[in-house]
C-alpha cells in the first residue's frame, strides 16, 4: 500500500528562540477535499523518525482514506536540526505541539510509538489546558510514559550513575542500531517534570493500546499500569503474545491500522446527530 506513494518534500518549522531555535522537519499530507475526518498525527519513539515502517504505513492509510496526516522528526532526529543530546521530553513536546498548531487541523487522532506514547499523553494534557484541535482518539504502540523514572532510573548500574554524575550522560548498547543509546542527566531530570503516571490521566477520548508480551524494552506490565491511570476513558488494551517492542511485522501493522480505523469510526459516530 504505502510503498506506492513516495513521500512529499518535507517542510521545516523553526521552533524556539535564540540559541534554542531549531528547524523541525515535518511531512504533511493534506486531506482530500471535503473530508472532515480527524487528521492523523504520528509521534515517533526515542531515536526513531517519521520515515519508519509504522509511520509510513499510517501515512498510507491516510492516503487511502483521504485523511490528513502529520508526521514530524523531533530535534536531533531524522531530518530535523538540533542536537540529540539537548533533547528532553519538554523540548520534544514543544516541537510536536508547535507542528500541530502550525498545521492547525480542527480534530486530531494521535498515534504514538514507545516514547511517542508519552508525548501523546502529554499533548492531550496540553491541548486540554491551552486549547487547540479537538482530540478524538489515541492509538499507543508499546507506550513508554515516564520511562526515565519508571524503567531507567530504578535499573541504573553503579557505573551508569557515575557516568551521569561525571559526564552528564551514560551510554547503553542498542539492539536496533550500531550506535549506542545515550541518556542524559537533562533528559532524566526533565522526565520527572513530565510524569503522567502519578495521578489520573484524563484524555477525554478513546484510547487503544497495542503491546507486545515479548517486549524487552517496555514490559507489558507497564501498559497495564498505564490503563490503571486512565479510569475515565474508553480504553482497549490489545496484547500481542509474541510481539516485540517494535511491533512492525505485517500482522502487527494490520493490528495498528485496524486500531486506527476503529478510532476513526468512533469519531465519526460521535459526530453523527442523535
Amino acid at each position: 500500500m504505502s510503498d506506492q506513494m513516495p513521500d512529499s518534500a518535507p517542510q521545516f518549522l523553526t521552533v524556539g528562540d535564540g540559541e534554542a531555535a531549531r528547524e523541525i522537519a515535518m511531512l504533511v499530507r493534506p486531506a482530500k477535499a471535503g473530508n472532515g475526518a480527524p487528521a492523523l498525527v504520528w509521534l515517533s519513539g526515542y531515536r526513531s523518525d517519521m520515515s519508519g515502517t509504522k509511520a509510513v504505513e499510517l501515512d498510507g492509510l491516510a492516503a487511502e482514506l483521504g485523511l490528513a496526516c502529520i508526521r514530524l522528526d523531533y530535534s536531533g532526529h531524522g531530518l530535523s536540526g538540533g542536537n540529540f543530546g539537548d533533547g528532553t521530553i519538554s523540548r520534544w513536546l514543544e516541537e510536536a505541539l508547535a507542528v500541530i498548531r502550525h498545521v492547525a487541523p480542527d480534530r486530531v487522532i494521535l498515534v504514538g510509538s514507545s516514547m511517542g506514547g508519552w508525548i501523546a499523553l502529554r499533548l492531550a494534557q496540553e491541548l486540554a489546558r491551552q486549547g487547540g484541535p479537538k482530540l478524538e482518539g489515541m492509538v499507543l504502540i508499546a507506550p513508554a510514559p515516564d520511562f526515565t523514572s519508571e524503567l531507567i532510573e530504578p535499573n541504573l548500574k553503579a557505573k551508569e550513575r557515575k557516568s551521569l554524575a561525571e559526564r552528564g550522560y551514560f551510554e547503553e548498547r542498542s539492539q536496533y542500531s550500531p550506535e549506542p543509546n545515550i541518556y542524559t542527566r537533562a533528559l532524566i531530570e526533565d522526565g520527572r517534570k513530565n510524569r503522567v503516571l502519578d495521578g489520573i490521566i484524563e484524555t477525554g477520548c478513546p484510547v487503544h493500546i497495542l503491546q507486545g508480551m515479548k517486549d524487552a524494552d517496555v514490559p507489558h506490565a507497564h501498559a497495564m499500569k498505564l490503563v490503571e491511570h486512565l479510569p475515565a476513558d474508553d480504553v482497549v488494551l490489545t496484547f500481542v503474545r509474541d510481539g516485540d517492542h517494535r511491533l512492525s511485522r505485517p500482522g502487527d501493522i494490520a493490528l495498528l491500522l485496524s486500531a486506527v480505523k476503529g478510532i476513526i469510526r468512533s469519531s465519526t459516530n460521535r459526530q453523527m446527530p442523535v
